[in-house]
């Protein structure tokens, strides 16, 4: 097989569309078989359409349990976006490389692959796995297959490396998120006879102000922990949709809307409160209009929060990374869905999160080779 450098996977990784909404089995194939030509065994574990997969890899013995690479393959969309250059084509400009996933976080995928050579060659006592997933960016959902089947394992990993942006520094604590859509259902009626009817959007406008109160509370009340940016829970509504007309009052809203929790806070005080404001303010109102109307709540994604539970783990990758200290961060990874199955974990990849999901994303050539001896250094230490 052909050996590859990191940048020319890079390349090659980013030729993938894989937004989300799009499968990711060309870019699944692609991986399973580069590695086939290493003599590397891939497992796939497809979502219930079979449209996309998870792939999970062992480098070196299976009957015992190693260290996990893991990261997502999926990336966010582009729409709407002002791309200077295309982003589906790595374009290479002094020392950055652009596209969209060289931050967020197909270099960190590349850099394991280009160095399976090596890890091969190494003859490892400690296996390395690769566990590389589908759809992370819309709530972890894919690794979730792919958990359960490890979970079931005499030889699960051992513990776990998510290489996901963070300068090359080492994360050991992130907050949690859930994210629920709300739907309003009201009565229309003609604007001139305002009374006879039930406002979806003035109703989803009070529980969406609610939230906002909520959020003010968290920001003025704490709890706070200032290793986070920023040191509190945080509330936001993303989207809302509703109404056909003016002179119409609207019968039907829809929004979303989000918690991210510093670890350990229990989110459901926020629901309770809310579902109470609802029960004693909102629907009274409607429903002395309308019986009928009423408010649904579908919960969307639900990302536990990272405390890594090894402190072995985390001066590991300290001294590989060949940095002091750690950091907690407020954007959420698969990390605390592999604690919840045993397997301790750790945040550490190329780039910076100040790049993903941004217009002409990029990754610094000096971040990807920093990665490249992160795993030299891992290789080293498990020989």
């Amino acid at each position: 097989m052909e050996r590859k450098n990191s940048i020319e996977l890079i390349q090659e990784l980013i030729a993938f569309d894989t937004t989300s909404r799009n499968s990711n089995l060309e870019l699944i194939e692609f991986i399973k078989g580069y590695l086939e030509g290493f003599d590397i065994a891939s497992e796939l574990v497809f979502d219930a359409d079979r449209r996309k997969a998870n792939l999970f890899a062992t480098i070196g013995a299976k009957d015992r349990s190693g260290v996990a690479l893991s990261g997502h393959t999926d990336v966010v969309p582009v729409d709407g976006q002002a791309w200077e250059t295309d982003p589906y084509a790595v374009s290479r400009k002094g020392t950055r490389l652009y596209g969209r996933g060289t931050s967020d976080m197909k270099s960190f995928i590349a850099v394991c692959l280009a160095k399976t050579p090596q890890i091969i060659q190494k003859n490892l006592e400690t296996p390395v796995h690769f566990a590389f997933s589908y759809d992370e960016e819309i709530g972890c959902v894919g690794v979730r297959t792919l958990l359960r089947e490890l979970e079931k394992r005499p030889h699960k990993p051992k513990s776990c490396v998510i290489g996901e942006p963070t300068g090359m520094r080492v994360v050991r604590a992130h907050k949690g998120k859930i994210s629920k859509r709300c739907r309003v259902h009201g009565l229309e009626s003609h604007s001139g006879m305002a009374h006879l009817g039930a406002n979806a959007v003035e109703a989803a406008a009070e529980i969406v102000a609610f939230l906002k109160n909520q959020a003010r509370r968290f920001r003025d009340e704490g709890p706070f922990d200032y290793e986070f940016d920023p040191p509190y829970t945080t509330v936001h509504t993303g989207t809302i949709s509703g109404g056909t007309a003016l002179n119409i009052v609207p019968k039907f809203c829809e929004f979303e809307a989000e918690i991210r929790q510093l670890p350990g806070y229990d989110t459901e005080r926020v629901w309770a409160r809310l579902s109470q404001f609802i029960e004693n303010s909102i629907l009274p109102e409607m429903q002395a209009v309308d019986p009928s109307a009423r408010i649904e709540w579908e919960v969307l994604s639900v990302i536990p929060d990272l405390s890594t539970s090894d402190d072995s783990l985390i001066r590991l990758t300290q001294e590989l990374s060949g940095t002091d200290g750690t950091h907690c961060v407020s954007f959420g990874t698969e990390g605390g869905l592999f604690e919840q199955i045993g397997v301790p974990s750790v945040v550490c990849g190329p780039g910076h999160i100040s790049q993903a999901h941004r217009p002409n994303e990029f990754i610094e050539i000096e971040q990807v080779r920093k990665c490249e001896q992160f795993i030299d250094s891992l290789i080293d230490r498990l020989e």
